[in-house]
């Protein structure tokens, strides 16, 4: 039997000993890895089990977004313009079916489509879940399809216009999808749009759903109705304008026309036309260029009819008084540094008060006018009426029209531009200039909005036009305006260009004013092609209405 020196036994005693102590480490470790996942599991198991219930539901689910009804627009009669009308949906989820010729037959009977054209739609479409197959479908209908496997049935919201083309313009339209594209309905998408309600059905790990539409179960979340928005447009007064425009447009073959109404005191717009128009129920159908708001997009040279803005500015400013008389050339002026001015028609006109000026309508008393105002003086009066910049009507793609600071200005400018020429106005500046004259001097800001209402139907005022305008203040002396108002233009529908606008019962005033308009590359003007504008009002001496009406390229042979 072999012996083992001491130190032998020692070293291995020492190994073994080494050897329990890493085991007993190594089982310690496994308690305690054990005890771990035995408490991590009785927290998922016990104290967390919703949480993670909720997130592997989560997972299984995928979720379709359906919007509410978007808010309607009313007139400020509370008249219907645009709103929503609830109808149900026929689609198909071709990955569901199996034969899609047999149901293509089948439900070609059922919805009066060709099948051939269903089982198309199926079969190109095999990579996706929802095929739209018809729209508005009546509820009978949507009972017999809604058995068919792969078929199924939703609700969807259908914007509709009952007043027609009448609005159209103002209004706007919306696309397939429910999103404002063009007036109001684009400006106050936003606002207009409703909450939208969610479903949720079973998904697969691509989030891809695994049961058919119909099986769709909705979530507590509400739908609920955008802000409807109450305007300021009459249908009633609108009706009238467009019916009157549309005679005028049709009878001088004119390329383009519009109108519009404004109550002088708060700027509200009472109606408001741009022709041609179209039915926003059927913009598919329209031509694109129908969809122009002449009214607040265009921008034109004004011509005479913003004579008696620059008269009733030259009498504020005290560069001219009423009475005094302005040698007017007979019919000729010519001067270094602004050529040659004519009158219209070639007229001779002698010795003239600014009131006279206005009723014949003279160019060269017009720009004896401008030349004492001075660049500086007119361009910042002009400013203040609010030529050169955006009237805030809300209406998409408003002009601000054209009035170049006076260091552009050329030596014709001065003499040109109180005549009407090389300055652009929109509709909405004349209509907000000539607005501020009737409401004696005082500050107006056009508008269309009255009011918006809430889901409950509760009406919110935000920011109404005329309390921003009076807090303004005058924009020129108030017995000036109202000069102007009472007794320059109303001599001019009695006695002037404007005789065709006088009423028996009520004052009106008026101005005319005819303008050749520009080439495209702004160099020159179109051969025979002009704007005939008028722009007027009553009752004179407490005017509740001013109205534009402007007619582009009549032909006038």
């Amino acid at each position: 039997m072999a012996k083992y020196s001491p130190s032998t036994f020692n070293y291995v005693t020492q190994q073994t000993a080494l050897r329990v102590r890493s085991i007993i480490a190594l089982l310690s470790l496994l308690m305690v890895l054990f005890l771990c996942l035995a408490g991590r599991c009785f927290m998922i198991q016990y104290l967390r089990s919703t949480h993670f219930v909720a997130l592997g539901l989560a997972q299984q689910k995928a979720f379709q977004p359906h919007p509410g009804a978007r808010g309607s627009i009313l007139d400020c009669q509370g008249r219907v313009l645009a709103a929503d009308n609830q109808s149900h949906l026929i689609f198909a989820d071709p990955q569901i079916i199996k034969k899609p010729i047999e149901t293509a037959t089948t439900l070609a009977a059922l919805i009066k489509v060709n099948s051939d054209t269903i089982c198309q739609q199926i079969v190109q479409n095999r990579d996706k879940r929802f095929v739209r197959l018809q729209s508005n479908a009546d509820w009978e209908t949507c009972r017999s399809v809604d058995k068919l496997q792969g078929i199924g049935v939703q609700q969807e919201w259908h914007r509709y216009y009952p007043m027609g083309t009448l609005t159209s313009h103002v209004v706007g339209f919306t696309s397939l999808d429910g999103r404002g594209l063009a007036g109001i309905e684009y400006q106050y998408d936003h606002d207009l749009a409703g909450d939208d309600k969610q479903e949720v059905f079973l998904a697969d790990v691509r989030r891809r759903p695994i049961r058919p539409m119909s099986q769709l179960m909705t979530l507590s979340q509400s739908e609920r109705a955008g802000t409807g928005v109450i305007l300021t447009i009459d249908a009633a007064v609108q009706e009238f304008v467009r019916n009157a425009l549309i005679e005028q447009y049709n009878a001088y073959e004119a390329e383009s026309a519009y109108a519009i109404v404004a109550d002088p005191k708060t700027g509200s717009i009472l109606a408001m036309v741009s022709l041609p128009d179209f039915d926003p129920s059927r913009t598919n159908h329209a031509d694109p260029n129908t969809f122009t708001n002449h009214a607040v997009q265009d921008w034109f040279e004004p011509g005479s009819v913003i004579k008696p803005i620059v008269v009733a500015i030259a009498l504020d400013a005290g560069v001219i008084t009423k009475e005094e008389k302005i040698f007017c050339e007979n019919g000729h002026y010519i001067g270094k540094g602004f050529g040659h001015i004519k009158e219209y028609s070639y007229h001779q006109y002698g010795d003239m008060t600014p009131k006279e000026i206005v009723i014949e309508s003279s160019n060269i008393g017009m720009a004896k006018i401008g030349q004492r105002l001075g660049a500086t003086t007119l361009y910042k009066n002009l400013r203040l009426f609010g030529f050169g910049q955006k009237t805030g009507v809300t209406l998409p793609m408003e002009s601000e029209g054209l009035l170049r600071t006076p260091d552009q200005w050329t030596g014709y400018s001065v003499t040109r531009i109180p005549f009407g020429q090389e300055i652009c106005v929109s509709a909405l500046q004349l209509i907000k200039s000539f607005c501020i004259l009737a409401n004696h001097g005082r500050m107006v800001k056009p508008h269309l909005i009255q009011a918006f209402v809430d889901s409950n139907g509760v009406p919110v005022i935000r920011d109404a036009g005329y309390r921003i305008a009076n807090q303004i203040g005058y924009v020129i002396n108030p017995e000036v305006a109202d000069y102007m108002i009472q007794n320059v233009m109303t001599a001019v529908v009695k006695d002037g260009t404007g005789k065709k606008a006088h009423l028996s019962e009520w004052e009106v005033f008026g101005k005319t004013g005819t303008a050749q308009i520009a080439k495209s590359d702004g160099k020159g003007y179109e051969e025979g092609a002009y704007i005939a504008s008028f722009i007027a009002g009553a009752p004179a001496q407490d005017p509740a209405v001013v109205v534009l009406v402007s007619i582009r390229h009549p032909n006038t042979q």
